[in-house]
């Protein structure tokens, strides 16, 4: 089974927050090969920013910050350029009305013909009610 993670599911992997639980789940079925991940290369500038902040509000340290980095690298992601889904993420965000890096994770979706798992309830609320509510779920609904 394949599924599409954004960035605010792989922070969880390496840093307890809400939903953490859940995320550590996911990865052991990672770890069993059982489940296997895509995301597009924006995931690793989008959890370097998110590092970075937490780094500057003093919720990790700067060594801890570069042992997650080196766990992000080393976790098993197949990884998609955004060139070839730029088009249809475009798309995506204007028709939808979400940013353009949440679109990026849901055209990798639509492509791979698969879902999209983040534990952004605003995106998975505002897409509840429209075609693309099957092709994201909560990380919080995940079991």
């Amino acid at each position: 089974m394949n599924l599409v993670m954004d960035a605010s599911v792989l922070i969880k992997f390496y840093v307890p927050e809400i939903l953490s639980d859940r995320a550590e789940r996911l990865l052991a079925k990672v770890e069993k090969k059982d489940i296997d991940l895509l995301a597009p290369d924006l995931i690793y500038p989008e959890a370097g920013n998110i590092l970075w902040k937490k780094q500057r509000l003093k919720e990790l340290t700067r060594s801890e910050v570069e042992e997650i980095t080196d766990a992000i690298l080393s976790l098993p992601l197949e990884i998609e350029a955004l060139k070839s889904l730029l088009p249809l993420t475009v798309d995506i965000a204007i028709a939808y009305g979400i940013t353009v890096y949440d679109a990026s994770y849901l055209s990798l979706a639509k492509v791979y013909e698969t879902t999209l798992i983040t534990a952004d309830r605003k995106l998975v609320d505002g897409l509840a009610k429209t075609d693309l509510k099957d092709s994201v779920i909560w990380l919080g609904s995940y079991k």
